[in-house]
């Protein structure tokens, strides 16, 4: 009797990507949805059009969420929404710059707060809410920078923005610490210098460029536990 292998497909996985409205978000919505997953995908009030859009031709696998992790009560809400879901990968790509050209010697207080609210703080409160949502085997992603590394910062500039990236990691790297046990990775990642709205006409990257290999990098570390700090191409970023 001929032996014959009975096919199963794998299950579908779940992205929960939080700030996917443009830009890089918007970009890793659209490149996991041609993957196969299955994509929750988050904005803020009113800028959820590209998705909504995006979604009308998704065929059921893009979820349009609206938070702002900025506000607690918000992110809260979104937690009571997704109740019990299964997610195996959360990656927040939320974020804001200030002004390039600000020092630290200028930048206004409110401002200062601003940004570390959105880019450290914010995007740990989410991780910290969500992360019973992965499963072991899964993977938690912080969309970082390369200018969050201390030892690279040999030339000054982005100062504020610079220390609030820093700031994430070194809150992403006490998470590591306090979950030193955890079976799931942990991943910031740095997808390059990215002509978007945030990084500029003059980056060195397009947005075809940075995010197909960033997603191959995430995909690429599945499985191997503890923090990582790397870059779009995969290769680490000192600290």
């Amino acid at each position: 009797m001929q032996n014959t292998t009975i096919s199963q497909a794998s299950p579908q996985k779940t992205l929960l990507l939080i700030g996917a409205s443009r830009g890089l978000g918007f970009a890793m919505a659209q490149a996991y949805l041609g993957r196969g997953w299955h994509v929750i995908a988050t904005a803020r009030q009113g800028s959820s059009s590209a998705l909504d859009a995006l979604g009308a031709t998704a065929d059921g696998a893009l979820e349009v969420e609206t938070v702002d992790i900025t506000i607690p009560t918000e992110v809260a809400a979104l937690r009571a929404r997704l109740g019990g879901r299964r997610v195996d990968l959360l990656f927040v790509n939320a974020g804001v710059k200030n002004d390039d050209r600000e020092t630290i010697a200028d930048v206004s207080t409110e401002e200062f707060v601003r940004v570390m609210v959105t880019n450290a703080l914010s995007p740990m409160r989410v991780i910290e809410t969500f992360e019973p949502l992965v499963p072991p085997g899964g993977t938690l992603g912080v969309m970082s920078s390369g200018q969050g590394s201390v030892t690279n910062n040999t030339n000054g500039n982005y100062e504020v923005y610079r220390a609030s990236k820093a700031a994430l990691n070194m809150l992403m790297r006490s998470f590591a610490a306090r979950h030193g046990d955890d079976a799931r990775t942990l991943l910031l990642t740095a997808p390059g210098w990215v002509r978007t709205d945030m990084g500029g006409v003059d980056a060195r990257l397009s947005i075809d460029e940075s995010i197909p290999h960033l997603i191959d990098t995430i995909a690429a570390h599945e499985g191997r536990a503890g923090l990582h700090y790397v870059d779009y191409l995969g290769r680490t970023v000192p600290w």
